[in-house]
């Protein structure tokens, strides 16, 4: 437990930087955006030139480029994202509203992701080069190259529109109705995870195929185990690591695609809330979410190298 506290402080430790990276990076991104904050906050009101660089002036935006970013740093330790300049609204206020939605979608693509790729992956993988696994290859190799926002017309088309099993689009608070929120989210979760779950089952294959062939399940096998037993106990967890790394990476890919995925549906999230804020102009919006969508990407990487560790005892040992 020790060794696990003092890992995960080294991890939190290395993260510091890292964030401070990400922090530059999109200031120096938005630095060079076209919008300008001053016409963003007076548009539609024909600001004077005065006006605007009163604006300016009060908001530092003609200070040197390092005070603006030390005190855009400040600013973020305090939980200060900035105002929006359409709203008038603090930029955290409205991140707080529209996250919970994405968080709602990312995780429960990633809960379906997971559940295919290890049905999937397994089953491949019990039946390797059989009439299953060539089923499941192949339907995974199509998954691959299934963008999701193709798959997501498609189900509209033909499960929503055509079916009607599903709503086209909208958003239904659990807490009004849990029977209408599964039938928002369903469409939605399925076009995001999809392409994960293609991805996670052919990794999942290899590995448990590779596990497979090792000598201790030969001899578990022929010692009278049941095999179920053997591939439920010894051969998926360490078969498990693999898929891990590579699921870490792939919850980026389930955060960004939420963004295009709530365009389609009219969920809204931060994907309506990041289109909305470029089309309109309002670059602290813009910046707010980039940043948290970073941030979260950032934080669920910890959390799976923590899984990774837990799940692998000889890596804590080799840290």
């Amino acid at each position: 437990m020790v060794t696990v506290v003092r890992i995960l402080l080294r991890r939190i430790a290395l993260l510091v930087p890292l964030m401070l990276g990400i922090v530059l990076f999109v200031f120096i991104v938005m630095r060079f955006s076209d919008v300008d904050p001053a016409s963003a906050f007076f548009q539609g009101a024909n600001p004077t030139p005065q006006q605007l660089n009163d604006f300016r002036q009060r908001n530092g935006l003609l200070d040197p480029f390092p005070v603006r970013y030390f005190s855009f740093l400040g600013d973020l330790l305090h939980g200060d994202l900035g105002t929006s300049a359409l709203t008038r609204e603090p930029v955290l206020q409205q991140i707080t509203t529209a996250l919970p939605l994405t968080l709602q979608l990312t995780f429960l693509g990633l809960g379906v992701a997971v559940v295919l790729a290890l049905l999937g992956g397994v089953t491949a993988a019990i039946y390797r080069d059989r009439l299953p696994d060539q089923i499941i290859r192949v339907v995974s190799l199509t998954g691959v190259a299934a963008p999701g926002f193709w798959l997501a017309l498609l189900m509209i088309q033909y499960l929503a529109v055509d079916l009607g099993w599903f709503p086209t689009g909208g958003y239904i608070n659990p807490g009004d109705s849990l029977t209408g929120w599964l039938k928002t989210m369903t469409l939605p979760a399925l076009a995001l995870s999809l392409p994960v779950a293609a991805q996670l089952t052919r990794i999942v294959r290899t590995s448990v195929v590779e596990e497979l062939d090792k000598d201790y399940v030969r001899t578990a096998i022929g010692s009278g185990l049941p095999p179920h037993v053997v591939v439920g106990r010894n051969v998926l967890r360490n078969a498990l690591m693999n898929p891990l790394t590579v699921l870490g990476l792939r919850v980026g890919y389930l955060l960004g695609g939420a963004v295009v995925i709530e365009t389609i549906f009219s969920l809204p999230g931060m994907g309506k809330l990041m289109i909305d804020a470029v089309k309109n102009g309002d670059p602290a919006v813009v910046q707010g979410v980039v940043l948290t969508t970073a941030t979260g990407f950032v934080v669920v990487n910890l959390a799976i190298d923590i899984l990774y560790l837990l799940v692998n005892p000889r890596l804590r040992e080799a840290t």
